[in-house]
C-alpha cells in the first residue's frame, strides 16, 4: 500500500527510510522539514557531484549488468565442469538483479528519486557490505575445504525428491517471493517511493491499503528479509543464515516500531484499523 508520504518503504508508501542496515543521511534528514539544507560538511566553493550524472548512473548499469553476464557463465561453466561451485557466481548474479532493479524500479515509477544513490551499491553503509563478503566467504570455505563434494552429490535413488533438492527449492522460492514483493511494492507506491528518511506528511497524501499493501502492512520490508534469508538457504551458509536472520529481525524490529509511531500519528485511528488486519510477515513482529 501506498500513503502521501515519500517512502523507501513500502510500508504504504507513506514513510521514507533507508533501506536494511542504511545510516541516515544528513541530506535525507534535511528534507524533512520541506527544506533544502546546506550539507555541514560542504565547503564554500566546492561543486558537489551531479546525483543525477548520465555518466555516474550509466557506469553502474554497466557494471552491474556485467556483473550478471559474468556471474552467469560462471554458473554455466561450474555446472559443466565443477558442478559444485555454482552457488558463488550464482549470488553475485542475484545481488546484480537485487541493485540493478532498486534503480530501474525507481527510475521507471519516480524518476525524480532517481539518482545515483537508488542503485544502493555503497548506501546502505559498510554493514550490508561486510555481511555479503562473509556470506560469499562462507560458501566458497564450505565447497573448497569442508565438503567439496556434498553440492555435487548424486540424489539418492530411493527418495522420490532429496532433502538437497527441496532445501535448494525452499532457497530459491524465497528469492524469488522475496525479489518479486520488493518490486511490486515499489512499483505500487510509485512517486511515494524513496530510499531517502522522510518524516513529513504532505498534503493530499493519504494511506493506501490496497494492492500488495492489501496483503502485507510493509511488503519492502518482508521482501528484502525473504530475500536475504532465501540467498543463504541456497548458498547452504548455516553461519550466515542465522546470521541474518537475527540481524534482519532486529533491524525491521526496531525500524517498524519507530516507523509505525509516525504512521499512527499521521493517519490516527485508520491505521490503527489497517494495522490490526494487516500482517508485516516477518516471524515475531506483530
Amino acid at each position: 500500500m501506498t500513503s502521501n508520504l515519500p517512502s523507501a518503504d513500502d510500508s504504504n508508501g507513506r514513510l521514507a527510510h533507508r533501506d536494511p542496515w542504511a545510516p541516515e543521511t544528513s541530506d535525507a534528514n534535511s528534507h524533512a522539514n520541506g527544506e533544502a539544507k546546506a550539507s555541514p560538511t560542504t565547503q564554500p566553493g566546492v561543486t558537489r557531484p551531479d546525483p543525477k550524472s548520465p555518466a555516474a548512473i550509466s557506469l553502474r548499469a554497466f557494471l552491474l549488468g556485467g556483473a550478471f553476464g559474468v556471474s552467469l557463465c560462471g554458473i554455466l561453466v561450474a555446472l559443466e565442469r565443477q558442478p559444485s561451485f555454482w552457488r558463488p557466481p550464482f549470488f553475485l548474479l542475484t545481488l546484480a538483479v537485487f541493485h540493478f532493479l532498486e534503480y530501474y524500479i525507481t527510475a521507471t515509477y519516480n524518476p525524480t528519486a532517481a539518482t545515483v544513490s537508488a542503485f544502493l551499491l555503497s548506501q546502505n553503509g559498510s554493514a550490508y557490505n561486510v555481511a555479503h563478503t562473509l556470506a560469499f566467504l562462507e560458501c566458497v570455505l564450505h565447497i573448497v575445504y569442508f565438503f567439496p563434494s556434498s553440492a555435487a552429490a548424486a540424489p539418492r535413488d530411493d527418495l522420490i525428491i532429496s532433502p538437497r533438492t527441496l532445501w535448494l527449492g525452499l532457497g530459491f522460492g524465497m528469492i524469488v517471493t522475496g525479489q518479486a514483493t520488493r518490486t511490486m511494492a515499489m512499483v505500487h507506491a510509485g512517486s511515494n517511493f524513496n530510499h531517502l528518511v522522510q518524516v513529513k506528511r504532505k498534503q493530499g497524501h493519504v494511506l493506501v491499503t490496497d494492492g500488495v499493501y492489501a496483503w502485507l502492512r510493509h511488503p519492502s520490508y518482508f521482501g528484502f528479509w525473504c530475500w536475504g534469508l532465501g540467498t543463504q538457504v541456497v548458498l547452504g551458509n548455516w553461519i550466515c543464515l542465522v546470521g541474518y536472520a537475527v540481524v534482519l529481525w532486529r533491524f525491521f524490529s526496531g525500524r517498524i516500531e519507530k516507523e509505525e509511531e509516525l504512521l499512527i500519528e499521521f493517519f490516527g485511528d485508520e491505521y490503527v484499523q489497517y494495522r490490526k488486519r494487516t500482517p508485516v510477515g516477518i516471524p515475531f513482529i506483530p
